[in-house]
């Protein structure tokens, strides 16, 4: 591995999370030859209307494989069963597990606070095996990390008991259609059971050109806000020229559980980001002048 290569690990709930809320960034980061694993804790065999158990999670395998494959990336599917994600031992050992053998230097993973539970515990295990991948007496038989990666979060609209603060915004429209990509290769998901769940599979074309074009539409839809939202940032980051004309971003919180974000980490870690962005976007307060305990 070249030593100035990174590695991305997005470590999702389900098959589609991490394509969704980081397949942008993803696709960035694999343009420049940086080593991308997207991983779903759960195998998605709860995610259908007619189709259940191990023939959708087998279909779920294939159709993750197949985004993962458009931007270069790999896709990782662990076996606990759809719906049934907790905070079990042996689930935050198997995450400990594989930060240490992946050796990320950051993961992109959930927020506790969601509506799904096993969007909860996915973003509560990475937060629980945080400080515990450095402890040489937890699984002993994978080598511990000297230190955690950096964590960041995915965006969300939740608001209690706290909101989502954008720490990161990453223009992805030149990767926009690749995200539509990934997501078109979820057919399970974005034709079927998505539209069933919310009422609108009266809606979902027939063939698979107009699919496409639909579910291009539908995304714009969804991830368009964003920019706005979070225009002050976006200026923050790309400047007063280039920030106003950006349309589609993804946008990460930086966790206090993992490495400090400081400037030297961003410009290693997001290399695609102006250098002009000022401090203060990527840097906590408690993080600075924190007394050591005595």
């Amino acid at each position: 591995m070249p030593q100035d290569q990174l590695r991305i690990l997005v470590i999702g709930a389900h098959p589609d999370d991490a394509d969704i809320k980081a397949g942008g960034t993803s696709a960035r980061w694999t343009a420049l030859s940086h080593e991308v694993r997207l991983v779903s804790l759960t195998n998605g065999q709860a995610g259908h209307q007619t189709m259940f158990g191990a023939e959708l999670a087998e279909r779920r395998r294939k159709e993750a494989q197949a985004a993962a494959a458009l931007i270069g990336a790999t896709y990782e599917i662990f076996p606990c069963p759809d719906g049934e994600l907790d905070d079990r031992l042996e689930y935050r050992q198997a995450v400990i597990r594989l930060i240490r053998t992946f050796k990320p230097d950051v993961v992109i993973t959930h927020r506790s606070t969601d509506y799904h539970p096993d969007h909860r515990f996915a973003g509560l295990l990475v937060q629980d095996a945080s400080y515990l991948v450095t402890v040489p007496a937890i699984c002993p038989e994978t080598p511990h990390l000297e230190r955690s990666p950096v964590i960041l979060y995915f965006s969300d609209a939740f608001r209690k008991p706290c909101r989502f603060e954008p720490n990161i915004v990453v223009d992805i429209g030149s990767e926009f259609d690749k995200v539509v990509g990934m997501l078109h290769c979820h057919q399970s998901q974005f034709y079927e059971w998505l539209p069933y769940n919310a009422g609108y599979l009266d809606q979902v074309p027939q063939e698979d050109r107009a699919r496409r074009h639909w579910l291009s539409e539908r995304i714009h839809r969804r991830i368009r806000p964003l920019a706005e939202k979070y225009r002050d940032l976006v200026v923050q980051t790309y400047g007063p020229e280039q920030g106003a004309l950006i349309q589609y971003i993804e946008a990460f919180e930086v966790s206090e559980y993992g490495a400090p974000l400081d400037r030297a980490a961003r410009r290693r870690i997001f290399p695609f980001l102006p250098d002009a962005t000022p401090d203060t976007a990527f840097v906590r307060k408690e993080w600075v002048d924190i007394p050591e305990e005595e």
